[in-house]
Parts: C-alpha cells; structure tokens; sequence
C-alpha cells in the first residue's frame, strides 16, 4: 500500500508549516556552490505543495527566509532574492491552475523593492485561490512579529482602544502575522536539525513537531506522507489525560 492510501483522510492537519533547512548542506554534498541547492530547494517546494493538495491540507507555511539570514554573505543574499523572483514569476501559472492562493508573512518592506512588487503582484494573481493557500514566511522571525504585536497593542491601549485588561490570547492572535490562519498542527523540520529557529513561536504552543534528517532539496511528496502519518499515529492531549481524550473521540 502506497504511503498516501494510509492516510486517514478525515485526520489531515488543516494547517502544516515547514522550517525548509538543508539547501546548503546538500549542494556541498554535490561538490556546487549553495546557490544551486537553494534553486532545487524550490523544486522540493513544488512537490511539496503538490502532496499537501493531493491529501487536502489547507495551509501550508514554509519558512523561506528569516530575518537573521539578512546577515549571510551578500552573494548568497542576493542570489537568494533573485531566485525568489523568478521563482514567483514562473509559477503563478501554476499556482492557479491548482488553486493555490499565495500569502506571505514577516517584514516585507524590508525585501528588495523589486522583490517585494513582485511578490505583491503574485498574491494579487492569485487572491481568489481556495483549494490551499501557501504561506511564504520572508524576512520573518517570532520575536520581530512578537514586539510588532506588543506595540500595536500599546499604541491602541495608550489611545484609550483598549484597556490592558482586555488584552487576551485571542486579541494577541489577532495582531500577528498570522491572523486569521488557523495555527499548524504539524511542524516539520528537515536536515536533522531539532530546533525552532525563531519560527511561530506562539502558533506552535500545541502543534506537533517532527523532525527528519532529509535535506530540504530531497523532500517531496513521499517525506511528507511520512510525516503525516507519524502525525496521525499520535495522541493530542492538549493538557488533559489519556481517558478525557478517548471519551471525548
């Protein structure tokens, strides 16, 4: 049996993020430069989006570039924002035929302006998308969206908006990037690294994590699978027991 016909098609995560890490590493290992590894990091990407869609997950959020990769040597920077680019520009096509409704989160004024255009012009292309909708996480990090939050939240609050007594999880929700995605149930990281990274840390207080050693340009729609799989194979407590859960499936 095929690893996608054991999926339990009413289990599927709605929302699933992924901390794409390995690109580097796996173009060394090719004897090229790391460039190459990020260009068939976009590959693993497409195929990626493609087993999220076959399986019926209804976010996908990919971690593409942190606010801390702004400090790795300008070439790879630079080749980085190109590939972006010509990336968005070829797939829009794509991204529609297949329903996919493209969103980005993180500091987007800080991209490159003809980056940051381009990436306007894609989500504009594809806004009337829902079959999944493809979050790219750029120029992000979970302590930059954390203190955007908490200073939007004193602003309102110093202009009389609200009251520090009406700040809750569901206000704090509310002003981060990700307001109105539901948070993932499923965090995956590839190349054997087990850390977060600085990457939604407040979404993922409950999601699921699992870690492969995969490189990123080796993931696809199989290691997905996998992942789901192990996902559906756990209990999700959520803070109570074994028995409360049970009664309550």
């Amino acid at each position: 049996m095929e690893l996608r016909d054991r999926i339990d098609p009413h289990r599927v995560p709605r929302h699933v993020a992924i901390i794409m890490d390995g690109n580097g590493r796996w173009a060394e290992k090719q004897g090229e430069m790391r460039v190459i590894g990020h260009m068939n990091g976009v590959n693993a990407v497409r195929e990626t989006l493609v087993g999220a869609t076959e399986i019926g997950i209804e976010h996908l959020t990919l971690y593409a570039f942190s606010t801390e990769n702004w400090n790795r040597p300008r070439s790879e920077v630079d080749a980085l924002m190109d590939l972006l680019v010509k990336t968005l520009l070829s797939e829009i096509d794509g991204l529609n035929e297949n329903g996919v409704k493209l969103n980005a989160i993180g500091d987007l004024a800080s991209l490159p302006e003809g980056c940051h255009d381009t990436l306007l012009e894609a989500m504009e292309r594809t806004a009337g998308n829902d079959r999944i909708t493809l979050n790219l996480a750029l120029s992000y990090s979970s302590r930059w969206e954390i203190v955007q939050m908490v200073q939007a939240l004193a602003v309102k609050a110093k202009e009389g908006r609200i009251a520090p007594a009406d700040i809750d999880a569901e206000m704090i929700a509310a002003h981060l990037s990700t307001a109105g995605i539901p948070d993932p149930e499923l965090l995956i990281r590839t190349s054997g690294e087990e850390r977060i990274s600085n990457f939604l840390l407040w979404q993922i207080a409950y999601s699921e994590l699992y870690f492969t050693p995969v490189l990123w340009p080796d993931f696809g729609k199989e290691e997905l699978f996998r992942a789901v799989l192990d996902y559906q194979g756990r209990e999700r407590r959520f803070g109570k027991i074994s028995e409360q859960v049970n009664r309550q499936g």
